[in-house]
């Protein structure tokens, strides 16, 4: 909008000279509308510059919110166009087209719709906010947009160049051959839609890609904070092109439809104005009606390596950090897959991570390459286990080994062993909670006095959905809920409960980001005497608790009093004892 808009604000006083001179400076610095950057800067609302423009120009100013479209009109002005001249098309009669427009001085755009429809544009003015909510519902979210081109070149290059039926192999025996596959998966269309769905997952801060065939759809899915949700059903006639395409860029064979296979794709690509290298491990497996693919995206940048910023309480923190510390001995890190355990080893791992230190992991998969510390990729097929692994290391004159997981009697009995010989071990474990990892190493057949003296520390771990601060509210709760859940009666007369509206920020969730619930637990002596005479993991537990350990429910609800998380998050990942 040109600065004419700001002499027409000053000259009805709703802006002054230095307001104007300062907007201005930040659009030189920054770009956008003059309108947009006055409207943010705080120093006007979207309804007095309309009102002012209508005034001024003597055009008529409009609500859309109040207007439904007719679709044969929407389509006289091409969504490129209607983008970048923040134009939507209102109605015709006759010959003349009236337009919605936040800028009615702009009158290139009037004459470069009038010579692309043929029709005079008569223009009414209205915000800038009703504008783009206008163009998101005629036309689509940018992403909608965007895909639409791609399907669109999709079918125009299958009328010119490879008629690829799908549908013919539905039970993904591979019927279709593998020349039809390479030459399908490399053209250019299926080429941008693959590269569509992976820039995608990053803007939507995806963890994982989820492409599913099945008998008559095609579904990809995100899981976003921990929840998946579906993002698109490309056309069924795509599945073995845009499975080949992943296939390739992984590096695996396009021929095998039979077997699982695994690989890697690594891109270098331009994120919010930096770049980086982000990583995707692929996983395929043979379903009944083609083969699933599973991306985990693997950002670095993501990664966080500030103890201090996973979620511990300090008391929790205080014990992690005394654990690791430690010149020796066993630190182990206990949850469900997904819960976030790799992300709480390799913090430690940073924090330890020194010149004067020799720190080797044995992992499956390796994740994330760090500087300076020994990575081992297991490959149990050529007997590259983590028992084997872990013998070698003690070779290597290591002062701090990691494995990756106790899975079985021998890795845990050399980790032990090892954790008695003056190295420090990290690793994970399966169990519910911190006093049942002792349950569970014994089960494995260790003898009592090898665990009750080599584990010196058990953290068990969680992850949670975090409100969305955009759209962050206060809800009211019975204070006999609060009261159910572990709050005592003073407690939940003085706290506060919120929860997420939904908003863009977030895609409508009311959450965004997730953090960590912990429950760490001291081996103290008198805790090694418990395992030495057998105790069961209650006995173990309450007794932890008397010496300060906050279990899982309680960390979830200081999350909850600090306004971090919902009753139902905590309620959905932990359980009152």
């Amino acid at each position: 909008m040109p600065s004419q808009i700001g002499e027409l604000l000053i000259k009805e006083n709703f802006i002054t000279s230095e307001q104007l001179e300062s907007a201005l400076k930040h659009q030189r610095q920054h770009g956008g509308r003059l309108g947009t950057v006055l409207i943010n800067l705080g120093f006007v609302q979207d309804d007095d510059i309309t009102s002012v423009l209508s005034r001024q120009y003597g055009v008529p100013s409009i609500n859309l919110a109040y207007f439904e479209i007719d679709a044969a009109v929407i389509k006289l002005i091409p969504v490129e166009t209607a983008q970048k001249y923040m134009v939507v098309p209102l109605s015709r009669v006759g010959n003349t087209l009236t337009v919605a427009t936040a800028d009615p001085t702009n009158v290139f755009a009037m004459d470069d719709i009038k010579f692309m429809t043929g029709f005079n544009v008569e223009p009414v003015v209205a915000t800038e906010a009703s504008i783009l909510e206008a163009l998101e519902k005629y036309y689509g979210t940018p992403h909608a947009i965007e895909l639409k081109k791609v399907y669109d070149e999709i079918a125009q290059s299958e009328k010119e160049s490879f008629e690829l039926d799908l549908e013919a192999d539905g039970d993904g025996s591979g019927e279709v051959s593998v020349d039809e596959l390479q030459r399908s998966s490399e053209e250019a269309p299926i080429i941008k839609l693959v590269n569509l769905i992976l820039s995608e997952s990053l803007k939507k801060g995806a963890s994982d890609i989820h492409m599913e065939p099945y008998e008559r759809e095609f579904r990809i899915r995100f899981r976003m904070d921990g929840i998946l949700y579906n993002i698109m059903n490309p056309p069924l006639r795509l599945k073995d092109a845009i499975t080949s395409r992943v296939k390739i860029m992984a590096k695996m064979d396009i021929s095998e439809k039979r077997l699982p296979q695994d690989g890697r794709i690594k891109i270098r690509t331009t994120f919010n104005g930096r770049k980086k290298e982000i990583d995707y491990r692929v996983s395929t497996l043979p379903t009944l009606f083609g083969e699933k693919i599973v991306l985990r995206i693997l950002d670095r940048d993501n990664l966080p390596l500030d103890m201090s910023r996973l979620g511990f309480e300090e008391v929790s923190l205080k014990r992690v950090e005394a654990g690791i510390l430690k010149p020796y001995g066993m630190v182990l890190v206990t949850g469900p897959t997904g819960s976030g355990k790799t992300s709480t080893l390799y913090s430690a791992l940073n924090r330890l991570n020194t010149p004067e230190t020799n720190i080797m992991t044995a992992e499956d998969p390796v994740e994330y390459n760090f500087r300076g510390i020994n990575q081992v990729q297991i490959r149990d097929q050529i007997g590259l286990t983590f028992a084997a692994a872990l013998r070698s290391f003690l070779r290597q004159d290591p002062n701090i080994i990691l494995v990756g997981e106790i899975r079985d009697f021998e890795t845990t009995e050399i980790a032990i062993k090892a954790a008695l010989t003056g190295h420090l071990v990290l690793s994970t474990v399966h169990t519910n909670d911190a006093p049942s990892t002792i349950s569970r190493l014994l089960n494995m057949g260790i003898e009592p006095f090898l665990v009750a003296t080599s584990v010196h520390l058990i953290c068990a771990q969680r992850l949670i959905r975090k409100i969305c601060g955009e759209c962050k509210m206060e809800v009211k709760t019975p204070l006999q809920t609060l009261v159910n859940i572990g709050f005592t009666p003073e407690e939940a007369k003085s706290i506060q409960i919120y929860r997420g509206e939904g908003c863009k920020v977030c895609n409508g969730t009311g959450f965004k980001g997730r953090i960590g619930l912990y429950e760490v637990m001291d081996v103290s002596e008198e805790i090694q005497e418990l395992i030495l005479v057998g105790a069961s993991a209650r006995e173990i537990k309450r007794k932890a608790v008397e010496e300060g350990m906050l279990t899982l429910r309680q960390s979830g609800l200081q999350k909850i009093k600090s306004g971090v998380t919902t009753l139902d998050e905590v309620l959905r990942e932990t359980v009152l004892n």
